[in-house]
């Protein structure tokens, strides 16, 4: 499994374009050939989103039984892009459950986010990660996934199961709770950068 994706858009491009149309015609060895060339960054994208290990694998097997099952729905654009979406939409639907389960288990007390949430935050997102600490989680996937991540707001919709209406409403939430969060230790300046974050 390749760490990162080689160099060379276009022909990178092209090359996934036909690979997919074989994966929708049954082809294994051309999945096993995305499998190669997109795993790793996918990998590295998808353990940043999340720190539990055992999540991440799962992520990125399900995301690659769903290309198998789905190349037929690809249409032309970046084939990373559209594994992307695929991708942290497992994740989401993955920490949903954990959720989920560890709710029918026990409610435990909100918990901090540990020293080394706030480094990795610091160091990924600047100020903005460190703002995104204080406030709530709904409004945090929409800003991660459209202004982080980079998705437009159809993508963020898609990703999190959300309408469009309503992904543009809690980004224009977020950047007014944001902005109020000036004040919680840690974010000092981050209004001044967040309050130009826009949705796509």
């Amino acid at each position: 499994m390749r760490l990162f994706r080689p160099v060379g858009a276009d022909r990178d491009r092209h090359d996934d374009a036909v690979l997919l149309r074989a994966v929708a015609r049954g082809d294994q060895a051309a999945l096993a050939t995305l499998y190669d060339r997109h795993a790793g960054w996918l990998h590295v994208r998808l353990t940043r989103r999340c720190g539990d290990p055992e999540i991440v694998r799962e992520v990125l097997q399900d995301t690659f039984v769903t290309v198998w099952r789905s190349a037929a729905t690809y249409r032309a654009g970046a084939a990373g892009g559209w594994l992307w979406v695929i991708a942290a939409r497992r994740l989401v639907d993955a920490k949903r459950a954990q959720a989920r389960a560890e709710r029918v288990a026990y409610e435990p007390p909100a918990a901090a986010p540990s020293a080394e949430d706030r480094v990795l935050a610091g160091l990924e997102y600047g100020d903005v990660g460190t703002a995104l600490e204080w406030i709530s989680p709904e409004l945090r996937e929409v800003l991660r996934a459209t202004v982080v991540d980079g998705l437009t707001t159809r993508e963020a919709a898609l990703l999190l199961g959300v309408p469009e209406g309503t992904i543009k409403t809690r980004a224009m939430r977020a950047r007014r709770e944001l902005r109020s969060s000036t004040s919680a230790p840690g974010c000092t300046g981050c209004s001044a950068r967040t309050a130009q974050a826009r949705p796509p």
